[in-house]
């Protein structure tokens, strides 16, 4: 027999017995992780589910998912309810690559509106008569000018329900649509919740800001009360699961939130940055190709 077809047969037979280990021990690893991630998702929604459960707001209880990034869609649902709005127009600054946002779900319903935004959409769309995508950077200079535009494109004389989630200068941007007589029935805006009330905070403006991951974001819910007070508005929620997002509708329709406690600590949601990996089937870019293209 030939001594190196010998070696190499055996060196073959080793290497395969490594390959075999190696790939065992990365199965189980990887069942391990995927095991990991399952009880780390349990207890993520356990803890959203006890938020939800122990939310002096009764509002809360309606929070649910379709395309927000946990529970605000729920809230928003029944806010637009109550205010009988069933076909209206809808703005949000800020949407991502449109997979997921606080507006998705009143295009579903049908509602017209517009986004605006500094990243590529991963759906596919064209500008019509019913949704109008603008990618641009927002800045106090050309946030009104970026409204008013998409405003007359889609012949929305007053918009109904605006978000706003632009990780920096939200106060700001805020300040400058409403000032300006862009006053939404509802007014929904990412705070910062690590300043709990009645501390008050604003980012200093920054046209180029990009969030860091840190703390130096946005304002805090104080802030944006004493802001949204100056144009008769009512805040009536902070979303339990994250404890991210502030609902302020205008005061004319506060008789409908009864309910809602006076006092805004029992109000005020503490920041969960526990997030599950998984929360439902992911977001798929043909489903929401189906909801933005289809005729109403």
């Amino acid at each position: 027999m030939d001594q190196h077809n010998l070696i190499s047969d055996t060196d073959s037979a080793f290497v395969n017995k490594i390959l075999e280990e190696f790939s065992r021990v990365n199965e189980q690893a990887g069942l391990q992780s995927t095991l990991l991630t399952i009880i780390k998702d349990l207890i993520v929604n356990q803890g959203n589910n006890l938020r939800k459960k122990n939310s002096n707001n009764p509002l809360n209880k309606f929070g649910r998912k379709c395309f927000s990034q946990t529970d605000e869609d729920g809230i928003t649902y029944e806010i637009i309810k109550r205010l009988k709005l069933k076909k209206g127009s809808f703005a949000e600054f800020g949407v991502g690559n449109g997979l997921e946002n606080n507006t998705l779900l009143l295009n579903a319903l049908g509602w017209k509106g517009f986004w605006v935004g500094g990243e590529d959409l991963l759906i596919n769309y064209e500008n019509n008569h019913r949704f109008r995508y603008v990618k641009e950077w927002i800045t106090s200079k050309n946030i009104l000018h970026l409204c008013r535009s998409s405003m007359s494109e889609l012949n929305i004389e007053n918009l109904d329900v605006i978000s706003l989630d632009l990780d920096g200068n939200d106060y700001h941007l805020c300040c400058e649509l409403l000032k300006n007589d862009i006053l939404p029935k509802l007014f929904i805006v990412e705070y910062n919740a690590k300043f709990f009330p009645p501390i008050e905070f604003v980012m200093k403006y920054n046209e180029f800001h990009n969030w860091k991951l840190d703390d130096n974001y946005g304002a805090s819910l104080q802030s944006f009360i004493n802001l949204f007070k100056k144009y008769n508005y009512k805040l009536i929620c902070c979303n339990s699961h994250t404890g991210s997002n502030a609902f302020f509708i205008r005061e004319e329709f506060k008789y409908l939130f009864k309910e809602v406690p006076n006092d805004i600590n029992n109000i005020f949601m503490e920041p969960n940055y526990d997030l599950a990996c998984k929360y439902g089937h992911f977001s798929s870019v043909e489903v929401i190709d189906n909801i933005m293209n289809r005729e109403v």
